[in-house]
């Protein structure tokens, strides 16, 4: 059996070259014997196969101990993208805390907790940037990033805790802006936020499974709540928009449809990691596709949401220069 080469794309932590042969072997920690696993594809499917310290092809079921690192290898070109969109991103949502909170000012006292939340929406998400921005960081050895799962790998769940999060507080945000009577408002929100959290929560079981139908079947399952999330704003809240002012009914719908429009990017990044190991063009794709699909989610969405609530307070009476 033909097995492939050993040590390309490995740590240098975890790797030793021989000086005689050239060629790539495990180091040895505390006397132990450390494995490398890489999948072969003449192998048996299922079959996984090891390297020992001596170079030697064993099974994994009686390897004393096994140390697993799977890397993608990404062209300059490639890693630089998704280096300077994680930069994107972070400086996007910082930037617009920073406008949304001094903007405080520009609208009446009853929809500034509407402001706040989207403050509270992109500062949530510029934590977790800079968090994946130093992940990203930290898991690349060159142009390979350790993407196995493990201590010091790519972490892909931050995403998930930053979208746990504000997620709930962008839906909450439509409800603060439009200040509908306390009884509407509740309802709604009651129905909103749980159905949010379990979009989120039914799909993180399926972005991190390289089995192909359970990411099939977790995403199927998280488009459950997602279908009754729109059901919610197109047919519930519609009713509301009859008694809004001016201009703020036809702009609430534009919110609606730029809603869809992002939310419609995180199943297509979805579905481009769905295909088992992740490969250095699904890796880009993924990050890529979140990134964007964020910023027009939380920065875009909370400026519509400032405009909402100017144009609110300037029906009710505030000077239009304030």
């Amino acid at each position: 059996m033909k097995l492939p080469h050993f040590g390309r794309g490995l740590r240098s932590d975890l790797r030793k070259k021989s000086k005689k042969t050239g060629e790539y072997r495990c180091k040895s920690f505390a006397n132990s014997a450390h494995f490398i696993r890489q999948r072969t594809t003449e192998a048996p499917r299922g079959l996984q196969w090891s390297l020992d310290l001596t170079n030697q092809p064993v099974r994994t079921d009686i390897a004393p101990t096994e140390a697993y690192y799977m890397s993608v290898t990404l062209d300059h070109n490639q890693w630089n993208l998704v280096y300077n969109i994680f930069s994107f991103g972070l400086i996007s949502m910082l930037a617009c805390t920073v406008y949304t909170l001094v903007s405080q000012s520009r609208v009446l006292p009853k929809y500034r907790n509407a402001l706040v939340m989207s403050s509270m929406v992109t500062f949530i998400a510029g934590y977790h940037y800079f968090r994946i921005f130093n992940s990203f960081n930290e898991a690349s050895d060159g142009m390979a990033v350790n993407v196995s799962g493990d201590q010091g790998a790519f972490n892909e769940a931050y995403r998930y805790v930053d979208w746990l999060l504000t997620v709930p507080l962008l839906l909450v945000e439509v409800i603060a802006v439009l200040a509908l009577a306390k009884e509407v408002s509740s309802s709604l929100i009651s129905r909103l936020v749980p159905a949010s959290a379990a979009m989120i929560a039914l799909g993180y079981p399926g972005e991190i499974s390289s089995d192909k139908n359970t990411a099939i079947l977790y995403g199927v399952l998280s488009t459950i709540p997602f279908l009754y999330i729109l059901y919610v704003l197109f047919v519930e809240l519609g009713k509301s928009l009859e008694r809004q002012p001016a201009g703020v009914g036809e702009t609430v719908g534009r919110l609606r449809l730029l809603l869809i429009a992002t939310w419609g990017v995180y199943p297509v990044s979805y579905i481009l990691g769905m295909n088992g190991d992740p490969t250095a063009s699904s890796f880009v794709g993924v990050q890529v596709g979140y990134t964007i699909a964020d910023i027009l989610a939380k920065c875009v969405f909370g400026l519509t949401i400032l405009k909402i609530a100017r144009m609110k307070s300037h029906a009710e009476g505030m000077p239009a220069d304030h």
